[in-house]
Order: structure tokens, then sequence, then C-alpha cells
């Protein structure tokens, strides 16, 4: 069984990347703000029967900063890169993208048809009208700044730990603590580095959006490779708009729909076997 950590070099960047287990591989890719060990609870049900790629993005988990701001198709060539770097260009992999980065992974799939087996998206975004908006230089310059003041001001260090604390508690079912070790969520999250990766994301996430929007007129997903949706009901039928529209997206690619009950917008520290579970039935 494969097990492997340290820094790659993709368009310049150094990443962050771990990889473990063996057989098929998939690859996950956390969200906004989120780092390689929020998979943790997956990766033991899936190393046995899979070979698990995670990569943090730039000004993500332990990656160097961002060189430029994101873009749908810089995303999908991201995971194609590190793919690359790693020596798997073999068989086609399960893409599997959290949160924002369910946009990344449908887009590889787009863009990269014959390096995809199969799509799991867990609790993705949702944008069905979603426009690029004006002037993406200056509101990079603008997260820049903002980043560089709240540097200034000492708040990464004074406060990124608790907020990151803060931020998985309420996007867990029951506010459930989070579970990751104090020393790595002050490595990470006591950096300006990290602030500055969710603030660029963050300002970009709209044209990232449109751009997948676009991409879905040009680019069909690749035949045969099934799609599934998993999603964190807001209600306890379902009823709710947040599934309608997770829904809605599993119908508008074609693929299978699963509403998670019991779990928070991070499904995968909620309820980690139904995020396995769905990888393993996917391909």
């Amino acid at each position: 069984m494969t097990r492997w950590r340290g820094f790659l070099r993709v368009d310049g960047v150094a990443h962050h990347v771990v990889v473990e287990g063996a057989g098929p591989v998939c690859v996950l890719s956390a969200g906004l703000a989120m780092s390689w060990f929020d998979w943790d609870p997956v990766v033991p049900l899936l190393a046995p029967y899979r070979t698990v790629v995670r990569f943090d993005r730039p000004g993500h988990g332990l990656s160097a900063p961002a060189r430029t701001a994101p873009t749908a198709a810089g995303e999908a060539h991201r995971i194609a890169g590190v793919l690359d770097a790693l020596r798997l260009t073999g068989a086609p992999v399960t893409v599997v993208g959290h949160s924002l980065a369910g946009l990344h992974a449908e887009a590889f799939a787009r863009l990269h048809p014959g390096r995809t087996a199969g799509l799991v998206l867990v609790d993705a975004s949702v944008e069905e009208h979603a426009r690029t908006p004006a002037a993406p230089a200056a509101r990079t310059a603008l997260a820049r700044a903002l980043g560089a003041a709240l540097a200034a001001a000492g708040v990464p260090a004074a406060l990124g730990p608790a907020a990151r604390r803060a931020a998985v508690r309420l996007s867990r079912a029951r506010h459930a603590p989070d579970p990751a070790p104090a020393a790595l969520v002050r490595r990470c999250y006591a950096t300006r580095r990290v602030l500055d990766g969710a603030l660029l994301e963050n300002a970009h996430y709209t044209s990232v959006a449109a751009e997948l929007l676009a991409l879905r007129a040009r680019h069909p997903l690749p035949p045969g490779a099934p799609v599934t949706v998993l999603a964190a009901p807001d209600s306890p039928d379902g009823t709710d708009r947040w599934t309608s529209r997770q829904r809605a997206l599993a119908e508008t690619l074609g693929g299978g729909f699963t509403a998670v009950p019991d779990s928070g917008h991070l499904v995968m520290l909620d309820r980690p076997g139904a995020v396995a579970g769905a990888v393993l039935t996917t391909a």
C-alpha cells in the first residue's frame, strides 16, 4: 500500500500532496479555506480499495501562496498537473470535489474527459445563473490589499485558528467540534498565506461559477463516467431549497442524487462513510 507525502511543483507553485492506498485513483479536493486533513475520516475507508490523492490548492493547507487568481479551467488543469507530477497518467480517475471544489471537479471532467472515471460532488457549490463580474484585476487587488491589511494588524495569528474552529462547528451537524489537531490548525490558519488564499478564491468565486456554466455549453461530460451528487439537507424531510438545488444539479449532470441526513456542509467529517460509499460505487 502506497504512502507518500511531500511537495510537488505545478505551474511553478509548490503544492502539498498526500498519497495513500492502492488500486484505482481518486482525487479529493476540499472546499474554500479547507485543508488536506479535512478528509482524514474518509481516507481509511477508501485506502484499502483506492489510491487516494489529496492536495492543497495554492494558499491552502501547506501549499505555497497563490500567484494568480483562480479560474475554472485553471483549477481543472491543476488537478491534471498534480496527477502528472505524480506520474499517475494511466487509467482514468474519480474526482471528488467538496463545496467550491465541486466547480473544479466538474471542470476537470469536462476538460479532461479521457482522464475521468467518475465524479462525486459533496454538497457542492451551485450557481445556476452566475455571470462574470466586471474588473477581475480590481477584485484580485482588493483581496490582496485586504489580506495585507489584516496581516499587518496581526489578525491571522490572533484569530485565524479560532475562526477556523468556529467555521467548522457552524458547518457540522449539531455543531460538532473541529476534529483537526491543534498543531495543524495553528500551522495553517495562523498564517497570512491561508488568509490570502481564502480571500482570493472568495473574490473570484462568481467568475469561476460563470466560467463553469460556459464550459457546460461547450464541453460535455465524458460518456459512461458516472456522476454522484451528495447533499446535506437543511430540513429533515429534504424539502428545503438547498436540497432541491442539489437534486437539480444531479439532473443537469445526468447523475444520481443522495441526501445525507445527520450531516452538515462538511459531509466528510459528519458522514465519511457516505462519501467513501459514493466513491466506491461510482467507479
